[in-house]
């Protein structure tokens, strides 16, 4: 398997994953807190579990770019 092939590949599983990981993210209260009165159901805090996808989220997504950039410039080069 070459580079190229690679690079689409890990691209591939890491969209999956960042998708995942969105996917099963807490639905935030963006809309409903502008209805309410209650001034503490818009902002809050992540903890815990919620907290360590957040960041796995970003991280993951951070990931995928940087192989996107470099398979962009593979791609350019080759």
């Amino acid at each position: 398997m070459d580079l190229k092939t690679s690079l689409n590949v890990v691209e591939i599983i890491l969209a999956i994953i960042v998708l995942a990981l969105i996917l099963t993210q807490s639905r935030g209260s963006a809309f409903s807190g502008s209805f309410n009165s209650d001034n503490s159901s818009s902002y809050r805090s992540r903890r815990g579990l919620e907290a360590f996808v957040f960041r796995l989220t970003i991280a993951m997504s951070a990931i995928f770019l940087l192989v996107s950039l470099i398979a962009a410039i593979y791609e350019r080069s080759a």
